[in-house]
């Protein structure tokens, strides 16, 4: 028998995410290849947790596509993003992805997740930061969700 979902308990694609801004933080400090940081991954418990073909997408395609991910985010900070905490430019990055590659996920839902990453794994106030840049960026790629023309 499963176990039951509790509230406030993370889904498969939420859990997904956590895992992707851990892989996604060993790739940025190691540069290691995408599917050595799966092996680890999959190694582990808390993949059973997640969405793992999720999971293996984030991990695979946001290094693929970090160049266009980035250029997208970029003139939206205020600072370098090679200067952004590690673990918040892993959280960009999912979040850029997915307002930008993943049409079929709602902006509220991608913003709210990276707010709530980044309430987990980023600094006392990186979730202001976050929300801020996704926000913006989602005005950017998806001015039809916000009603205004393209």
């Amino acid at each position: 028998m499963s176990e039951p979902v509790r509230k406030n308990q993370p889904g498969k694609r939420s859990w997904a995410r956590r895992c992707a801004v851990q892989a996604l933080y060993q790739w940025q400090l190691t540069a290691q290849a995408p599917g050595q940081i799966e092996a680890h991954f999959l190694a582990e418990d808390d993949l059973q947790r997640a969405d793992s073909a999720y999971f293996r997408e984030l991990i695979h395609q946001i290094p693929a596509r970090a160049a266009e991910i980035d250029t997208a985010l970029e003139p939206l900070l205020d600072r370098p993003l090679e200067q952004v905490d590690p673990v918040e430019r892993a959280i960009l990055r999912i979040g850029g992805y997915e307002l930008i590659l993943r049409p079929d996920i709602p902006y509220r839902i991608v913003l709210n997740e990276a707010v709530e990453l980044a309430k987990v794994f980023g600094a006392e106030q990186g979730h202001r930061f976050i929300n801020g840049v996704l926000d913006k960026l989602a005005r950017d790629v998806r001015p039809v969700e916000f009603g205004t023309p393209s």
